[in-house]
């Protein structure tokens, strides 16, 4: 019983809610970047350095003996490649995925109220048999 509960207060407690909503926003973002690369950024920058396809860029590392020139047909005959296209791919979504991460923390950082400096602690109040102490050192010193 005791773990079980231990459990249901870990499930609701904000942080876990807020980590799973954000696994899910963020699986959902993950292919909005996709698109925007893959249909959007690369087809652009295919253009502009010449009509390449960049998911189709690979060396093919082993033997080929049905001259296979598609990198899927070569994946599937099992011939080892290396596909630097996907991974050039991959690498244009990642820093789109962390500018645009960047500037939403920057302006949410924006947004938040600036807090104020933590006011600094009053000194504790002295005991008055304290201070009577004090002042029966000080004099017995002179």
């Amino acid at each position: 019983m005791g773990m079980l509960q231990e459990f249901k207060e870990f499930a609701v407690k904000g942080n876990a809610m807020d980590l799973a909503v954000g696994v899910i926003i963020g699986g959902a973002f993950g292919k909005i970047v996709d698109s925007v690369v893959g249909d959007l950024i690369m087809p652009l920058v295919s253009r502009v350095v010449g009509k390449v396809d960049f998911s189709n860029m690979f060396v093919v590392l082993g033997d080929n003996p049905n001259n296979l020139v598609v990198l899927a047909e070569l994946k599937k005959a099992g011939i080892p490649v290396f596909a630097y296209g996907s991974f050039l791919t991959i690498m244009v979504n990642f820093v789109i995925l962390a500018f645009i991460i960047f500037m939403m923390i920057k302006q949410m950082n924006r947004l938040r109220p600036a807090q104020a400096p933590a006011p600094e602690p009053e000194a504790p109040v002295t005991a008055e048999d304290v201070l009577l102490l004090r002042e029966i050192r000080d004099s017995l010193k002179k």
